[in-house]
């Protein structure tokens, strides 16, 4: 199955397994089904249009909106996302097209030169 084929879950798997493989911590909140349908129990002016990942890295924070290559992204998700971004946090809205993006993202503070010998030192 190609990347872009992926439906959310799918694509969920696969963000959240390139996070790990980079040593990122991340949390997301599922939904779960309801007589009212699928529902994912938050409180506040935010809970609506929350992200569906917060990803941490030692002096980082990511939120990010999974969303299917055709999938719509709420007038509240784009709100949260704008407010997170104009608080200074780097918020996304990504899509399985979006995957090299993503890599490049995950990995911008992977690889750090060393100021004593500006050799290039990966991160334990």
């Amino acid at each position: 199955m190609s990347l872009l084929a992926l439906n959310e879950a799918e694509f969920m798997d696969q963000v959240t397994g390139l996070a790990e493989k980079l040593r990122w911590s991340w949390v997301h909140f599922r939904p779960a089904r309801t007589a009212h349908g699928w529902v994912t129990p938050v409180s506040g002016p935010l809970g609506k249009g929350w992200p569906d990942l917060v990803l941490v890295k030692p002096g980082r924070v990511i939120f990010a909106e999974l969303k299917s290559d055709k999938g719509k992204v709420s007038a509240e998700q784009d709100d949260v996302i704008g407010l997170l971004n104009s608080a200074g946090v780097e918020a996304y809205v990504w899509r399985p097209r979006d995957f090299d993006a993503i890599v490049e993202i995950f990995g911008a503070k992977l690889a750090t030169k060393s100021r004593e010998t500006g050799a290039k030192v990966q991160p334990v």
